[in-house]
């Protein structure tokens, strides 16, 4: 393929049909792949040929929208996975094992912080949780020699904090690892993060590249460009060779753009199985194909809903970038200045119960534990996605507990406005 447009790449990225081919490609939905002879499975098994024989491993269904999601990330190779949960466990535990450190922004969903601080931590890595608007400094300070990792969230979920993307990587790269980033509400739309110096993207395609509240689905795109030879024995799950598989070495085998989603794929989706249905996939890229005319509405529309709030007198407090004087408005100008996402963040005068009463008045908006679809929808994070995090948590991860997480759709924003009005002036 040429060097297109994203807005193209979101239509033919990944698929090409050839002469009498459907336009559209089939749902292979398959778990077995048939071959003449057992040797040709086994060159499979060994690394040594490319094919499918297992959908829990590959399918070509996926495999087609995992293209043309990296593609779109500007990435060498990428992974679908049937959750970004799944998706955010596998970057990190395809290069942290048990007695290893990581090291995480405290503002990121809340979801993934369970899984960090809990989970991951129950299976012997450490996570060590700085605020973004750390310094350089204080930031190199969190560094240990068994560190693998620097995580972050591009706009995070909900504090939609916007992470200085060039501070994290350049202080991942000072030490020899890479830096990974959910770019879930930003989109490859609207931010690559490949661009600012991060190595490896994750995304729950669940939110905007699904964009209809149909299917749960992650992915993982791998950059390509970090050197994981270089720190050889930070990683030798990638640069020694892997006995489960005859020592196949990754990095030799699939070089530097492909050893990374190989691992993962080969090792963890072997073995754990967290794979999408064929059909999920096929959703999904229905949804890709519109993914940058909605980002566009999605932006507009939480623009004027950001404006609206702003001023009203019940209205405690809003947070939106594209707002001039929002603390972030000037990051998302370097970052992101085509705009951020769909969501809005305010406080209801009145503290938790107002915001609960406010909610309770929405007739349009749906209160729902979901985010970044077509249908505006909104959430009380603080006793719902949130709830497991002590109040110095939710303080650290930027969640107040008046705190209202509105995600703006793509309706008309006049019917938007008016039902935040009426909703309101019940308060």
């Amino acid at each position: 393929m040429s060097n297109y447009q994203i807005a193209t790449d979101c239509l033919h990225a990944g698929y090409r049909p050839g002469n009498g081919e459907p336009r559209n490609f089939p749902i292979v939905q398959s778990t077995t792949f048939r071959y003449e002879t057992s040797e040709e499975m086994g060159k499979l098994f060994d690394l040594e040929a490319s094919g499918y024989f297992y959908t829990r491993l590959q399918n070509p269904t996926n495999d087609t929208v995992a293209a043309k999601i990296a593609a779109l990330e500007g990435g060498s190779a990428a992974m679908l996975l049937s959750s970004g949960q799944a998706a955010n466990f596998y970057a990190i535990f395809n290069i942290a094992g048990c007695g290893d450190h990581v090291i995480s922004s405290t503002s990121i969903y809340g979801g993934t912080f369970n899984l960090f601080a809990v989970t991951m931590k129950r299976m012997g890595i450490e996570f060590t949780f700085v605020d973004p608007e750390c310094s350089e400094e204080e930031l190199n300070a969190a560094f240990r020699p068994n560190t693998k990792a620097v995580f972050g969230e591009t706009i995070a979920n909900p504090a939609l904090t916007i992470l200085d993307i060039e501070k994290f990587a350049k202080a991942a790269h000072a030490h020899g690892v890479p830096l990974i980033m959910d770019n879930t509400f930003a989109t490859p739309v609207n931010c690559r993060p490949f661009e600012w110096g991060c190595d490896i993207v994750t995304h729950s395609t669940t939110k905007y590249m699904d964009g209809h509240a149909l299917t749960v689905g992650g992915a993982i795109v791998d950059s390509g460009k970090f050197d994981w030879n270089a720190h050889a024995d930070k990683f030798p799950g990638l640069t020694t060779p892997d006995e489960s598989y005859h020592g196949v070495t990754y990095t030799e085998r699939f070089g530097l753009e492909g050893a990374f989603i190989t691992k993962a794929t080969v090792q963890l989706m072997r073995d754990l199985g967290s794979i999408p249905s064929p059909n999920n996939c096929f959703l999904l890229n229905i949804g890709l194909e519109t993914l940058p005319l909605r980002m566009k509405k999605h932006c507009e529309n939480a623009q004027a809903v950001a404006e609206y709030l702003q001023g009203h007198e019940k209205i405690a407090w809003v947070q939106y970038a594209g707002l001039p004087g929002d603390k972030y408005h000037e990051r998302a100008q370097k970052y992101l200045p085509n705009g951020t996402c769909g969501v809005v963040i305010f406080g209801v005068k009145g503290g938790r119960a107002a915001a609960e009463k406010f909610m309770a008045g929405l007739k349009l908006a749906s209160i729902a534990t979901h985010v970044a679809d077509a249908k505006t929808c909104v959430l009380h994070p603080a006793s719902s996605t949130h709830r497991q995090m002590t109040d110095e948590e939710l303080a650290a991860a930027g969640v107040s507990p008046d705190l209202v997480r509105f995600s703006v759709g793509i309706e008309d924003a006049k019917d938007l406005i008016a039902d935040l009005e009426q909703a309101l002036a019940a308060v």
